[in-house]
């Protein structure tokens, strides 16, 4: 079928990347495709999914810095505990291979965070007995 009016094209518009109604103030998580807010109760910068715990490498050396070139997945490895007994992720870049420790957030999903803990209990190469020593 052709053009009513093959001369006179409109010109394409531009498209948004954002939504209806979003304002800059959330992010779509690369892991679980979750609309995840931008602010975190128990940290300044949110970097990773309160759902999966999936993050992007973003940050270079200074959390909250979005100075890191590679902006690839980061998986959630495991979790470590500081002596004042705050958790952190250990997250493991899938582009560059970088790990990072990040601080858990009072929203992320507590069922996630203790799969990953408990997950070394799991390895059947490992002894439970052996860890329990630790």
């Amino acid at each position: 079928m052709p053009r009513r009016n093959p001369g006179r094209e409109r010109p394409q518009q531009r498209k948004s990347t954002a939504r209806h109604g979003e304002r800059g103030d959330a992010f779509r998580c690369v892991g679980c495709r979750m609309d995840v807010p931008m602010i975190a109760p128990g940290t300044a910068h949110r970097n990773h999914c309160p759902h999966c715990l999936t993050s992007l490498h973003v940050d270079h050396r200074i959390p909250g810095d979005r100075r890191a070139a590679c902006r690839g997945r980061m998986a959630a490895l495991s979790v470590s505990v500081r002596q004042d007994g705050e958790w952190l992720i250990i997250h493991d870049c899938q582009s560059c291979g970088e790990l990072s420790a990040n601080r858990i957030a009072g929203d992320d999903n507590a069922r996630a965070l203790l799969r990953i803990a408990i997950r070394p209990l799991s390895d059947t190469r490992l002894p439970v007995s052996a860890l329990l020593t630790l």
